[in-house]
């Protein structure tokens, strides 16, 4: 993936979110050809020259400061995950995070997994990809054990497995939540083979994807609410939290929750009771191998 021609994608994306009025100028009476600002305006909002913005935007060699980045993502309303993936795509030889070994799950979090029998949980690592999961959360989403290594992962799953995508009543919103990491995950990692792998087979076969990556949303796994229908439990509206380990930035701890005393509590108890009827070997908690390996 082109670092410049990623930049640039993103800024133009921000710029046709906005209207003059969203930042104070006066809408001109003259039709535009394209919506959102034009570079122009932008520039001046940043207090940067027009061909300097210009030049940004296409990735034109420009050593960009500080000082300069802030004053762009003020005048583009950029939220923090934004800024930072803004940040990471200006300078990715400065920002970007060296490759490390295939990611492990240390034993205690898969301990933490096990002990957590009312709750599907999973840790998720770089891409997507689920590295460990427990009982519960395979009887929510997928028995990951019955899956290649390469298929564990969350963006596969959702774009294009039709069953698992499916139960995800807004499956859009859920996708572009998954995009928007991805596209995160891109600038941190912006020579990661593997992520451009996914990447292109994901815009190869699935139209939603093509769609919300050129839509080019950034965010951080965090605290969502989803509506799933589930061939077992049934409808389910679940809260997602997700916790980031201290010791590797790139895993996070995801959990669905119901509200107290709801239906949908209900409904993941009784999932949990069949999960737990269900013969299942080895141990509930299953550990992913990294990917590439059996």
């Amino acid at each position: 993936m082109d670092g410049h021609t990623t930049m640039g994608e993103f800024l133009r994306s921000r710029r046709a979110r906005l209207r003059p009025e969203d930042v104070g100028l006066q809408p001109l009476h003259t039709r535009r050809r394209v919506p959102g600002l034009r570079r122009e305006e932008i520039a001046q909002l940043a207090g940067v020259s027009v061909d300097y913005y210009v030049r940004l935007e296409q990735g034109r060699g420009i050593h960009v400061s500080d000082a300069v980045l802030d004053a762009v993502a003020n005048a583009l309303r950029l939220a923090d995950d934004e800024r930072a993936h803004l940040r990471n795509l200006a300078r990715p030889g400065r920002t970007a995070r060296r490759p490390g070994p295939a990611q492990k799950v240390r034993p205690q979090l898969r301990q933490l997994l096990d002990a957590m029998t009312d709750v599907p949980a999973f840790v998720v690592g770089r891409r997507t990809d689920v590295l460990a999961w427990n009982a519960l959360g395979a009887a929510l989403i997928a028995d990951f054990r019955e899956l290649p290594p390469r298929q564990r992962n969350f963006a596969r799953l959702v774009f294009l497995d039709e069953h698992i995508g499916a139960l995800f009543c807004d499956q859009r919103r859920k996708g572009r939540d998954i995009v928007a990491f991805l596209h995160l995950d891109a600038g941190r990692h912006p020579d990661d083979p593997l992520l451009a792998e996914l990447v292109g087979e994901l815009s190869l076969h699935s139209q939603l994807f093509r769609q919300l990556w050129s839509e080019h949303p950034v965010g951080d796994k965090g605290h969502a609410g989803y509506e799933l229908r589930h061939p077992i439990a049934g409808r389910l509206i679940l809260a997602q939290e997700a916790l980031r380990a201290t010791d590797d930035a790139d895993q996070t701890l995801i959990t669905y929750t119901a509200e107290p005393g709801s239906p949908s509590e209900a409904s993941l108890r009784m999932l949990a009771s069949w999960r737990a009827e269900t013969p299942a070997e080895p141990a509930p908690s299953r550990l992913a191998p990294p990917v590439g390996e059996a």
